[in-house]
């Protein structure tokens, strides 16, 4: 029988609103796989995720490629459309929530958060296979209802707010042209102090800016 074939994972549980969560740490090989494309042509209300922009997957399978000991990835969060399995490894305090998370194989994973990142993944493994067994880490939500997982990716999304564009060039080590306005502003005398690095706009109150 199909329900015997089984995808095994070593997996920490918790727990939120009353709901069990599992995290597991997923090799890279594994994840195209499991999560699969197959909502493209379905109308938004039919969908828990909005369509792939697949413009955007070269550039993140170029940043996997370009810095293989240097890249991180967030979590992929993803619904499982079926029962789990969760043997503690033991019944101590600690035990009970580390162990082992059964899924079969006929189970559907939804992904909520992390489709590019899964795709950009696909992508960057053709260029170097040797990254994988590497992992990353994936959060899955037991979730057999459609309206349970897009209130899922509506509550991900709600507060999610991106860096400003200042803060992103702040503290990017690996632009050259970030790099060298970061020299700038700490060596060149009229800019320390006047230069602000957070904000893309600067308030008429700053001090951050250089009277005429």
């Amino acid at each position: 029988m199909a329900e015997s074939f089984n995808y095994v994972f070593t997996a920490l549980r918790g727990r939120q609103a009353g709901r069990d969560y599992y995290v597991v740490m997923c090799p890279l090989k594994l994840i195209p796989r499991i999560f699969l494309f197959d909502e493209d042509e379905l109308p938004p209300e039919l969908r828990a995720q909005r369509t792939l922009n697949r413009a955007r997957i070269p550039d993140i399978a170029h940043y996997i490629i370009e810095n293989p000991e240097g890249y991180v990835f967030s979590s992929i969060t993803a619904a499982i459309d079926h029962e789990v399995d969760f043997q503690p490894l033991d019944d101590s305090e600690l035990g009970r929530n580390v162990g082992r998370l059964t899924i079969p194989m006929t189970a559907r994973f939804l992904i909520n958060d992390g489709q590019h990142r899964r795709a950009a993944i696909e992508e960057a493994l053709k260029g170097r296979p040797e990254l994988a067994d590497e992992t990353i880490s994936v959060v899955f939500f037991v979730d057999q209802d459609l309206e349970r997982s897009q209130q899922l990716f509506a509550d991900l999304n709600k507060h999610a707010v991106r860096p400003t564009k200042s803060l992103g060039i702040l503290y990017d080590q690996r632009d050259p042209l970030a790099n060298l306005c970061s020299r700038l502003i700490n060596q060149v005398d009229i800019f320390k102090g006047l230069t602000e690095t957070e904000k893309t706009s600067i308030s008429n109150r700053s001090t951050n800016r250089q009277s005429k």
